[in-house]
């Protein structure tokens, strides 16, 4: 395999071990600055210049974006994406990710468990926005800090308010989230390589600092994350776009709680903490993708006219409650069931036999119109396009 490493830090401990872990594997490796690259669109195919001259061909890229140039950075990702150059990190996964508004209403689309946010732009709404969160101490987050810079524990509700006002007046955008008091200055950073957590460790923060990060002066000690935290962390990578990723939660009571997915995670602290060889997963995962990859269903879907992946729930007064696949009439209907969800129990490609029962969930491929006649709440019948009016825009 031949795969490009984009890094702006060549001598960084994570841009060393990669490339390290993928000579040790016999694979061909470069680490490329992101910032020397130029997109070139004035030919028939995209391509890429590097340092002037056109970029050779490469089986794999391995983006590691700073935060500085997220946008030119996600650029040239997406330009290796349109030449067919595999990327566990897509631009687009890498874009939710780093903005911490965008990545927060995503998870909770998805019902990932969070600390209470929310996010106001006029002064007059702070003070309901603290309450709602479940009032001071609250903690005041810059859309894009990283590190712990830009994490604030305001620890009363004048306090929040006077950051929040000053913040806004230099044009800063900030998420209003409630304190996990008993993560007592604690976290827990899990590293997502494609479907699993890699590895695992505790950050624990230093004296009175709450934001436990090691940048921070916080200390580090390896976990065994229980299914429910290593689940918690796989989704979340997922559902942001990444397949590798660091993911860090809190230990509420109820169970984890996701604060950040991150689409460039450091290797140095989880490495040392669990004598883990977490860059050697990484290109070990590359390289079978690399070998048999993985297809974009919603690039595909996007050019396939009147079909789609959608999720049916079969309600309780449904006529397929007691029938089995083979009889529900789906396949008539050119509707393929993928994959059928019950309660925590998943079956991938079920048969015939299945029979079905009210609250499970059919993850489908086939014709969207089908599909959402089959939504008692949608309408049955698609909308006819009408004619222009006379007068498309009415007179006063």
């Amino acid at each position: 395999m031949k795969l490009a490493i984009l890094s702006r830090a060549p001598q960084a401990y994570s841009t060393q071990r990669l490339r390290a872990a993928a000579v040790q594997r016999g694979h061909r490796v470069k680490v490329l600055d992101t910032l020397r690259f130029a997109i070139d669109l004035s030919g028939a195919e995209p391509d890429l210049q590097y340092r002037g001259k056109l970029l050779s061909d490469y089986d794999a890229v391995l983006p590691r974006i700073g935060s500085s140039i997220t946008y030119f950075g996600t650029a040239v990702v997406r330009q290796f994406e349109q030449m067919d150059v595999y990327t566990p990190n897509t631009a687009n996964g890498i874009s939710n990710s780093r903005d911490k508004l965008r990545a927060s209403q995503i998870l909770s689309r998805h019902n990932i468990a969070m600390p209470a946010t929310a996010f106001v732009h006029s002064r007059a709404d702070v003070r309901l926005a603290i309450e709602r969160v479940g009032g001071a101490p609250v903690v005041i987050k810059l859309l894009e800090g990283t590190q712990g810079i830009g994490v604030i524990l305001a620890p009363e509700e004048k306090v929040a308010e006077a950051i929040i006002e000053t913040l806004h007046s230099t044009k800063q955008n900030v998420l209003i989230q409630s304190f996990i008091s008993e993560s007592r200055g604690r976290d827990i950073r899990a590293l997502v390589v494609g479907d699993r957590v890699v590895a695992a460790m505790r950050r624990v923060a230093s004296g009175d600092e709450f934001r436990s990060n090691v940048h921070r002066g916080g200390t580090v000690e390896a976990v065994e994350l229980t299914p429910e935290y290593e689940q918690a962390a796989v989704r979340s990578a997922q559902i942001m776009g990444l397949r590798i990723a660091g993911v860090d939660m809190l230990e509420g009571n109820d169970g984890p709680l996701v604060m950040e997915v991150n689409s460039s995670p450091g290797l140095e602290g989880i490495e040392t903490a669990t004598g883990l060889d977490v860059a050697g997963a990484v290109i070990d995962f590359i390289a079978n993708q690399v070998a048999f990859p993985e297809i974009d269903v919603r690039q595909r879907l996007s050019v396939s006219t009147g079909y789609g992946v959608a999720e049916l729930l079969v309600h309780g007064n449904a006529d397929l409650v007691g029938k089995r696949m083979r009889d529900s009439g789906l396949g008539e209907r050119d509707i393929t069931v993928l994959t059928l969800h019950r309660g925590a129990t998943v079956i991938p490609n079920p048969k015939g036999g299945v029979e079905l029962e009210a609250g499970d969930r059919l993850l489908c491929f086939g014709k969207l119109e089908e599909m959402r006649s089959m939504i008692p709440e949608r309408r049955r019948r698609r909308a006819k396009v009408r004619k222009l009016p006379r007068e498309p825009i009415p007179g006063e």
